[in-house]
């Protein structure tokens, strides 16, 4: 398999120096004594923001300070072709960032950060593709004052990496049983094939059956991951998706392992109690677990899909670690995403790259430093590691997902990812308004509940 070219656009270890007014105005709140803020900007890529550090004016940023990144934009070939061509017509391509001091977000319908400077950062992507290359590392002015010691300095770290990555496009939806096929431009080459079919539900012994054939008894562990429970009212189960290479032989599996149930008095999957998926790998002629997905439909104004990935080591539910929880939007869909190298790390994105709600960032997939980089499994997972495309409610959904190469080793790797981005997909429809009807390939001819 031949991967295609990326380029990683980061933004990395701000901080914020501002110098203390002898005279301070009384309407002024002094960077120190509030949170700052900025605003990242690249071209037409959609906007992040970022929490900004203040340090005393008398400090200096360490040397040799880990990478500590804000802001990531993924740039495929194209994307970087397009920023060239309206370079040539236009102003030179530049990464704008705004300083805010004050709390983000808007208070009756007015900004709450006041601004306090912009920044402009010119960028050169030819070659990156090939060669890392840093555009700034180091101290700024920002505001008004042309005064270096007068005026507010800015920290920041912008450079590009070359990202390569394995992009799959699914022919049809995940429910229709589609072929997979690799894309390398404009070269579309198949590599996989989905069986979508409803397991039997009372078969607890899905995760460690052999792998062509159904045995009358066998270990069981299934509870240990999931929960057959059966219960009356509204529920969506036994869904699974297996994934084979050409050849035949099944080499990925996804499986409903616990049933997407409407809450009491509701028509929807809550966060309290959500559905899940086991992703498998052949092994020993069996299927072993790698990761659990937990998906939910969540409440207010987002009204997304809510969801959280986990991956499991050594086939031990009670020591998965999460690398991935956020919203996807029901309406516009939008897309999954692992990335242990950025502060969204895991997070997802409504759109190309905007993180949203995005809670894991690069030293840890909860944001409370539980877990580093020197413990497993984030001697193995690093930076961009996956996402996958998914369409909204109602709309026709053919997922595309891209994988890191440096994740991908052999073809069980690449196929654990692709019936990983076949469960996301798959849970836009088990966490349906229960009051709307699912289309007929979804349909259990076993449950005449959903």
């Amino acid at each position: 398999m031949d991967p295609c070219s990326f380029v990683r656009l980061t933004v990395g270890n701000l901080a914020l120096k501002v110098p203390v007014a002898s005279k301070p105005a009384r309407s002024v709140v002094h960077p120190s004594w509030s949170p700052c803020f900025c605003k990242i900007k690249l071209n037409n890529f959609p906007l992040q923001t970022a929490v900004v550090p203040y340090i005393p004016s008398e400090n200096h940023f360490p040397d040799n300070q880990p990478l500590s990144i804000a802001a990531t934009f993924h740039l495929s070939k194209a994307d970087i072709d397009k920023l060239a061509a309206k370079s040539i017509f236009s102003a030179k391509l530049s990464l704008k960032i705004a300083v805010y001091t004050g709390r983000r977000g808007a208070t009756c319908g007015v900004n709450s950060g006041r601004l306090l400077g912009r920044v402009l950062v010119p960028l050169d992507l030819t070659g990156t593709d090939s060669r890392a290359c840093v555009f700034h590392n180091g101290w700024i002015s920002v505001g008004k004052e042309g005064n270096k010691n007068s005026s507010a300095q800015f920290h920041l770290n912008v450079k590009a990496e070359p990202d390569r990555r394995f992009v799959f496009q699914f022919d049809g939806e995940p429910e229709c049983s589609p072929q997979v096929f690799q894309i390398r431009g404009n070269i579309r080459q198949p590599v996989f094939t989905c069986k979508f079919s409803f397991r039997n539900t009372g078969d607890r012994n899905q995760r460690s059956r052999p792998l062509q054939s159904e045995p009358s008894s066998s270990r069981s562990w299934l509870s240990s991951f999931g929960s057959e429970r059966e219960r009356p009212g509204k529920e969506r189960k036994g869904w699974s998706i297996t994934v084979h290479d050409l050849s035949g032989s099944p080499v990925a599996a996804a499986s409903m392992v616990t049933p997407f149930v409407a809450s009491p008095g509701s028509d929807r999957v809550s966060r309290s109690n959500p559905g899940s998926w086991l992703i498998l790998r052949p092994g020993d002629g069996t299927w072993k677990p790698w990761g659990r997905l937990e998906a939910w439909r969540e409440r207010g104004s987002s009204d997304g899909l809510g969801y959280r990935f986990e991956l499991i080591p050594d086939m031990s539910a009670s020591a998965a670690i999460v690398l991935a929880e956020s919203t996807l939007s029901s309406r516009k869909g939008g897309k999954f995403v692992i990335d242990l190298g950025s502060n969204s790390g895991g997070g997802a994105s409504n759109w190309r790259n905007t993180p949203v709600n995005a809670t894991s960032p690069a030293c840890s997939p909860r944001s409370s430093g539980d877990y580093g980089f020197g413990l497993w499994p984030f001697c193995l997972y690093r930076g961009f590691v996956m996402s996958a495309r998914v369409e909204g409610e109602g709309k026709c959904s053919k997922p595309c997902v891209e994988v890191s190469v440096q994740h991908v080793n052999c073809t069980e790797d690449a196929a654990a990812y692709v019936a990983l981005a076949a469960a996301v997909d798959l849970s836009m429809d088990a966490c349906r308004l229960f009051s709307q009807r699912l289309r007929k390939e979804l349909s259990n001819p076993h449950d005449i509940l959903v």
